[in-house]
């Protein structure tokens, strides 16, 4: 290819660079970086408690801020959290905004299409919640004819209705848990970890658990293809802070249990 003039030579360094970034990374290179730069940067939200979240004094906190950090610090390097919304949280691990992405990402087969993710740390269930005295309710099969409080587009909104419920409406756990509280419906169904991390804030709250789904979900860390050897070295990292004791005592901390089961 002749290139005659300087904007032509310019254009043609600009393909190169192009390419360059679009090529993915040699095998280890992704973690030879993150030990040289001594810091793995970690895509989160910052907006969803208990998970990642700022505390009263607007400091970052939450159990996968406490999972990255000791992760991090198991592969010897610090943590840097790079905040982002959910709708772009994934892509910016594309775009080379971080290393990965702790954000209680479920692993699904369509991500795992485009993506590596770690072993998994977190496991949640879907669980049908009612007032304590209530004895009408002890399984979904139970909730023909009930009222169940529901984020209508929810996959919790379609159990329910799926096992004969009419739903109510709602914005979300808390004001699902809201409406079962004072009795303008009957249940909900919803997330395991969402209501440990309720009863955890508020352990005297008049609601039980009755019945809880049988397969659980799983959560892991999310990398990018190709970073085999990053992801070999945060498994090792996540089997040692459960092997220490320093798992159990950050999901004690948040949940008043193991969550990873």
């Amino acid at each position: 290819m002749n290139f005659s003039t300087p904007s032509a030579v310019l254009l043609a360094a600009a393909v190169v660079v192009q390419a360059a970034v679009a090529l993915p990374a040699f095998a280890g290179e992704n973690l030879d970086k993150i030990k040289t730069a001594g810091v793995i940067r970690i895509g989160t939200e910052g907006t969803y408690a208990p998970f990642t979240f700022h505390d009263a004094s607007g400091k970052l906190v939450g159990f996968d801020v406490e999972i990255g950090e000791a992760v991090a610090e198991r592969l010897g390097v610090e943590a840097e959290f790079v905040e982002g919304k959910w709708d772009g949280l994934i892509a910016g691990l594309d775009a080379d905004r971080y290393d990965a992405v702790i954000n209680q990402v479920g692993i699904t087969e369509a991500r795992q299409q485009k993506y590596a993710f770690s072993e998994p740390y977190i496991a949640s269930k879907a669980v049908l919640i009612v007032r304590d005295n209530n004895e009408e309710i002890k399984g979904f099969a139970d909730l023909k004819g009930k009222k169940a409080a529901q984020s209508l587009t929810s996959n919790y909104g379609k159990m329910a209705e799926e096992n004969g419920a009419e739903l109510v409406g709602t914005d979300g756990f808390d004001q699902s848990i809201q409406l079962v509280l004072t009795g303008r419906a009957d249940a909900t169904l919803n997330d395991s970890l969402s209501f440990l991390d309720f009863k955890k804030q508020k352990p005297d709250a008049p609601v039980k658990v009755v019945a809880e789904q049988a397969e659980a979900s799983y959560s892991g860390i999310l990398l990018r293809q190709g970073d085999g050897e990053l992801v070999a070295e945060v498994n090792k990292a996540l089997k040692a802070i459960k092997e220490d004791g320093t798992y159990q005592a950050i999901s004690d901390k948040y949940f008043g249990q193991d969550v990873s089961k």
